[in-house]
């Protein structure tokens, strides 16, 4: 933290002297949310002749037309806004970043999917690391939510990604390991991203592709875990297993894409162990499926030793309930400082929703397990895109979600009850 503090506090050259940064927002039939972002894009503080922003829009319904209308209305309002239209989804998110850059020339490239919302001060918290060292790849911000208290849907992946943003990435950060790029809300080095072989088209996730090329040629990458960014979480379990669909997919092609050549690089063993046990999470899900036939063939055969095998199940489901409930209230505590959060506020509460996270994996194993399986053959499929609602931003909650450590309000964050209480409320409203 005294690190992370201290980045955040290096200073800038004058603003003479701040290089000039691109902003990319792809976006593929988004509708009228691109005006938002670009709202938020005209916000920033940085100064206007060292800004650009490119709409990489590759929509095949009326939202071409709502894009060109927003970005005829920002550019007439001074900013500096380019609208890429290709007549093509070719490489899909990667194949439109790559088109951007060839269009482009400035040395710093921040990426924003088009359903986030940067505070206005995000480059002048987030570019001083990148100026002042130079073999930083790039610079990734804390995911923030706005609509986590939508539905149990939304709460549950809250939980599910703050492990993720709040322990996980900033202790590969800290710990100097491979630090995987989420695709939007970071600012990447142009020389980084070519020195790397640039965007590739081969996998859905072309962000985890980049990050590991890039970091196993030799560059770094920060994680700033006090910036937050807010954006918005699907809202379905339909949707959510679809974006699983893609997430695991694409993590499974970039697996069977790097792992091979990673273990013929010169690199330290704890290196090359490290990336295939983080790449070949996915595996976790086939593996999953793959135990019912097994137990029930176990069962048909009669060699099933009950006495053994009861006693595994219920320390597995034991352990696996404790480990997530134990970096989901973690994480939970990581970021109490940084936001008044009206979600998941209880102990009993957080346990429940870290149950229903563990039923929603349960019912998306299908179909997760169906992506690994294509990826590890080489079955290609098209990148289905994340339908987003236009979740509404209160006068203040965007700027406050990115606001720093020392500016946040204190009088709404909850107050911890002694488990005792937390147990007696408990037993009283099981017992009605």
């Amino acid at each position: 933290m005294a690190r992370e503090r201290e980045q955040l506090g290096l200073p800038l050259p004058s603003d003479a002297e701040l290089p000039a940064v691109l902003i990319q927002i792809p976006t593929f039939n988004e509708g009228a949310l691109v005006r938002r972002t670009l709202a938020a894009a005209m916000a920033l503080d940085w100064p206007r002749d060292r800004l650009q922003v490119q709409v990489l829009d590759d929509s095949t319904n009326e939202s071409a037309e709502l894009a060109q209308q927003a970005v005829v209305e920002f550019r007439s309002n001074g900013l500096d806004v380019l609208l890429l239209q290709r007549t093509n989804r070719a490489g899909f998110k990667a194949g439109a970043l790559k088109a951007g850059l060839e269009r482009s020339y400035q040395p710093y490239i921040a990426l924003f999917d088009v359903d986030y919302i940067p505070p206005a001060d995000f480059l002048r918290r987030c570019m001083p690391p990148l100026i002042a060292d130079p073999d930083l790849a790039f610079v990734q911000a804390r995911c923030d939510f706005l609509n986590a208290a939508q539905n149990r849907v939304t709460r549950a992946q809250q939980v599910m990604l703050e492990s993720h943003f709040a322990v996980e990435q900033p202790a590969r950060s800290w710990a100097g390991r491979i630090v995987p790029f989420n695709g939007t809300c970071g600012i990447w080095r142009r020389s980084a991203i070519e020195t790397a072989g640039g965007w590739q088209t081969n996998t859905l996730t072309e962000d985890l592709d980049l990050s590991y090329r890039a970091q196993l040629a030799g560059w770094r990458a920060l994680y700033l875990y006090t910036v937050g960014v807010p954006g918005e979480l699907p809202e379905t379990l339909r949707v959510w297993r679809n974006q699983q669909f893609r997430w695991n997919k694409g993590y499974a092609q970039t697996a069977r894409k790097l792992i091979p050549r990673i273990w013929r690089m010169k690199l330290p063993l704890e290196r090359k162990i490290e990336a295939f046990l983080h790449l070949g999470g996915p595996s976790f899900a086939v593996l999953k499926i793959a135990e019912t036939p097994l137990w029930a063939t176990d069962i048909g055969l009669g060699t099933c030793s009950w006495v053994v095998l009861l006693p595994i199940m219920a320390f597995g489901l034991l352990q696996g309930i404790a480990g997530s409930l134990a970096i989901a209230y973690m994480s939970k505590s990581i970021l109490r400082p940084l936001r008044e959060d009206p979600v998941n506020r209880g102990f009993w509460g957080l346990l429940g929703i870290t149950i229903f996270t563990i039923g929603m994996h349960s019912y998306a194993g299908a179909t997760t397990t169906r992506g690994v399986l294509q990826a590890l053959i080489g079955r290609d499929s098209a990148f289905v895109r994340t339908p987003k609602r236009g979740a509404l931003v209160g006068p203040d909650s965007a700027a406050s979600l990115g606001r720093p450590l020392e500016d946040r309000p204190r009088s709404g964050a909850p107050r911890r009850q002694p488990l005792s209480r937390m147990v007696r409320r408990f037993s009283k409203r099981a017992l009605g």
